[in-house]
């Protein structure tokens, strides 16, 4: 069999949650499936990195899809034709987008439809590509994957598909993410805020990230406590942030403020593994990556009550209201006044975390590459 996979998310150095997931969930399958053909479809030159056995065959097809025209141009005319060239049976869409006019049967990766409820953290022409062709990929696909049961009922719910056409696999983390030695908790600290305890945010600079008031919360946290901590932000800017700036601009301690951009899974181990917590409260998630990877590091969670997360995190975190900045502040609080409560945190998250590995998200995955076949 001949199993085409839109690969156009596999970029060295720039991978986020949809681009582990491909990466991760692609690594396995296909060094697990030696029988298999794999026909990967990049939409610039691929890297090396990414060629993870034998049995792939690398192709790009042009253009590079950086605009809604674009994505346009490649799923529609550029994939349609490359799936026809190389008489792919499957195409497999780890990122949710498909080829309406493709006729190979097809499995889509819809990890949330977070722009059907936020459309307005999207620029126009991106906002009005996701609400005019996501209900018809989801429509088009003949099996749907996403990586929640909240996903789930959510993409049924607002695209009236069958529940049936939908499976749940959840996300893993990479097993580089474990838990530091005081010496190496001691030793980032030295290096990242001068040994100074640390709040930590992993994820893009995305409005529904709900940036501008976790840094409002950490400053409301900071003026009812006598110690010195920081917040590390950690991730690359996409869009529309100028509500963080202005929220940096009415902050008292923005100097305890610290931007790292993206760093790599082992930087980003450390980091992690530093903090007092994780303080992961976004508006809008399908899954959430770092509460998983913050738990496999024994660093506390703290995070928001909405959409997926406290299915995600079960009882291993604590949950704050994200439009509350004074609840946010008031957990922060909490987590550093009570170390039982830490240490409760860090216990339950050692049970939790089992539920989620990439070899369980690659093994969910190929069973429904094989429903298809």
């Amino acid at each position: 069999m001949r199993i085409a996979v839109n690969t156009r998310l596999l970029l060295p150095g720039k991978l986020d949650g949809i681009g582990w997931f491909t990466y991760e969930t692609l690594k396995r399958i296909t060094r697990n499936h030696p029988e298999q053909e794999f026909i990967f479809l990049f939409d610039r030159p691929w890297h090396q990195e990414f060629i993870f056995s034998d049995n792939i065959r690398p192709v790009y097809i042009s253009p590079p899809t950086r605009h809604p025209i674009l994505w346009y141009t490649w799923f529609e005319y550029s994939v349609p034709s490359a799936l026809i060239k190389y008489q792919a049976d499957v195409f497999l869409s780890p990122d949710g987008y498909l080829s309406l006019k493709a006729e190979a049967p097809s499995l889509a990766v819809i990890h949330d439809i977070n722009f059907h409820h936020r459309p307005e953290d999207l620029p126009y022409a991106s906002r009005i590509y996701y609400r005019r062709f996501f209900p018809l990929y989801a429509q088009k696909a003949d099996i749907i994957v996403t990586v929640s049961e909240y996903s789930k009922q959510d993409i049924c719910s607002s695209y009236n598909i069958p529940v049936e056409k939908v499976n749940v696999i959840y996300n893993g983390a990479n097993p580089i993410y474990s838990p530091l030695s005081q010496e190496e908790i001691l030793k980032i600290r030295e290096e990242l805020t001068g040994r100074i305890p640390y709040f930590v945010f992993v994820g893009t600079l995305h409005p529904r990230k709900n940036i501008p008031r976790l840094l409002l919360a950490f400053d409301r946290f900071r003026q009812n406590i006598s110690e010195n901590f920081k917040m590390v932000i950690v991730g690359e800017k996409t869009f529309l942030t100028g509500d963080i700036e202005k929220a940096l601009s009415q902050m008292n301690y923005n100097e305890d403020v610290i931007f790292t951009g993206r760093l790599d899974p082992e930087k980003l181990r450390m980091v992690m593994g530093g903090a007092v917590a994780l303080t992961f409260l976004p508006l809008f998630e399908g899954f959430g990556i770092p509460i998983v990877e913050a738990m496999y590091c024994d660093t506390p969670v703290l995070a928001s009550n909405v959409t997926s997360l406290p299915e995600v995190a079960g009882d291993a975190a604590l949950y704050a209201d994200p439009y509350n900045i004074n609840a946010i502040a008031g957990k922060m609080l909490e987590i550093v006044k009570n170390d039982n409560l830490r240490k409760e945190l860090i216990e339950k998250g050692k049970i939790q975390r089992q539920k989620y590995s990439w070899d369980k998200t690659a093994g969910g995955l190929w069973q429904n590459v094989e429903r298809i076949m």
